[in-house]
């Protein structure tokens, strides 16, 4: 006649547990798999499994208790394991797609830019078709802006990375962070001392820094205070690890805002090109996820924390690199001589193509022309000593892409050097063989570019390409 409570000095004294027993007795229930989380003296918070049957003629209560805490955490962690990869498979062939348009809209661009300069050096500056022609230019200059935060999400930029220091940047970057903002949100920095170099692009950092920014100034449409956070993080392979950071050194950057915050439906989906909680027509929707293609391509890692009005804070994580800060010798300027080569060109959009053949045959070149690789090399296979370069678009329809016929080019005319052009990056072409290195023309680009790039191949010592 007497419960488990009292047989255990109400050492087990659990509420939910005493109201199921008590009724399992008067009312001769039973009970099976039900869950209680209680909370224990020196054993904390448990999840437990209970099962309960009257035998002996109700005489008598078995009752079973078997602590699940373990099994539910486990489930809980793939659970979490299988939504983060889910969300990563989603932004990955988000990645591709996006990538792929940036790279047809990278072939279109290179005719509207290159035609738009072309027609605008037969034109009298000053006159109105001049005008119209140069508002032509513009706008496929910001267009090609666009597709260039496309590749940049999609991790296909290319990147020029350099040891440098994210608090220089900071404050490099200060007094535009301050115009950005405006008047009506503070901006407090706390940069940390001794703060590591990272291996990064500069100018992909800044973008990256001025589109959280732009993202926290949003949030604050009745202002608020921003603050921008560097520091050195190190993860024992024993101890906590923030952000699920990997054992390791890393430095780090937060970017806060005392803003609206995100519901639950909007964090699962900042990352993703095009999406905007803005007014149709206020964003392009590119701004956060031109920052975590640049953040992965880059080698680091975002996270970030929210809560409906009470703002956002966002980190990101790069490996620390041991080396001191380099020096970066300045670009030096291609020449643009003429030249009396011949140059075949292969590309099978025929706006591209004719554009390329026009700016060479201008600079004096004698020029070919295929719209396919078996054109092309029909044409190296006719003539084994009369062609100086190919210059070959990589992604092309017909079986042969644009490396498999540079290689058999080179073996059909004696002397070729080979310059491949692409709306993808090298980055992004690893697996159609182009080596990172190899003479190449980043679409979509200038009449300047391509002369002087042609140059610059033709001009390369033997063996060099």
């Amino acid at each position: 006649g007497h419960l488990i409570y009292d047989l255990a000095q109400g050492a087990w004294d659990i509420p939910a547990l005493r109201t199921l027993l008590e009724a399992l007795l008067l009312e001769n229930q039973a009970f099976d798999e039900f869950e209680l989380e209680p909370e224990f003296p020196r054993a904390g918070r448990k999840i437990l499994l209970m099962n309960a049957r009257r035998l002996h003629g109700g005489e008598m209560i078995l009752l079973s208790i078997a602590d699940i805490t373990a099994h539910r955490n486990a489930e809980t962690a793939l659970r979490r394991v299988q939504d983060e990869l889910r969300q990563g498979q989603k932004m990955e062939a988000i990645g591709r797609l996006a990538g792929g348009v940036a790279h047809d809209f990278n072939n279109m661009l290179t005719g509207i830019l290159g035609f738009s300069e072309m027609l605008m050096e037969s034109l009298r500056e000053g006159t109105d078709a001049f005008h119209q022609a140069g508002e032509i230019k513009k706008a496929g200059e910001r267009a090609a802006t666009l597709t260039h935060q496309l590749l940049a999400f999609s991790r296909r930029q290319v990147l020029h990375p350099h040891v440098l220091s994210l608090n220089t940047v900071i404050l490099e970057l200060e007094q535009m962070l301050h115009r950005l903002i405006g008047d009506d949100i503070a901006l407090e920095k706390v940069l940390g001392e001794g703060l590591w170099p990272v291996h990064a692009d500069p100018g992909q950092m800044s973008q990256v820094i001025l589109n959280l920014a732009l993202n926290a100034r949003d949030a604050m449409p009745h202002g608020g205070m921003l603050t921008i956070r560097t520091g050195n993080t190190h993860v024992e392979p024993t101890g906590e690890r923030p952000r699920g950071l990997a054992p390791g050194s890393y430095v780090s950057l937060a970017v806060t805002d005392s803003g609206t915050g995100m519901d639950p439906e909007t964090q699962g989906h900042i990352f993703e090109p095009f999406y905007t909680t803005k007014p149709e027509g206020s964003g392009t929707g590119l701004g956060l996820a031109t920052v975590f293609g640049i953040v992965e391509q880059s080698g680091g890692s975002i996270h970030f924390a929210s809560e409906l009005n009470r703002g956002t804070t966002f980190w990101v994580d790069f490996p620390r690199i041991e080396a001191g800060p380099a020096t970066v010798a300045p670009h030096a300027r291609a020449a643009m001589p003429r030249g009396t080569e011949t140059v075949l060109v292969v590309e099978d959009e025929a706006v591209v193509r004719g554009l390329a053949v026009r700016i060479l045959k201008r600079q004096g070149y004698t020029v070919l022309e295929a719209a396919d690789a078996s054109e092309g090399l029909a044409m190296c296979q006719s003539r084994p000593l009369g062609i100086d370069l190919l210059v070959t678009d990589v992604v092309m329809p017909g079986g042969l892409n644009g490396r498999q016929l540079a290689d058999q080019a080179v073996t059909l005319c004696t002397g070729l050097r080979v310059l491949l052009m692409s709306g993808y990056t090298t980055d992004a072409l690893v697996h159609y063989g182009i080596e990172k290195g190899a003479p190449f023309l980043q679409k979509p680009f200038s009449l300047q570019q391509l002369a002087g790039k042609v140059r610059e191949v033709l001009d390369l010592p033997d063996g060099a390409c």
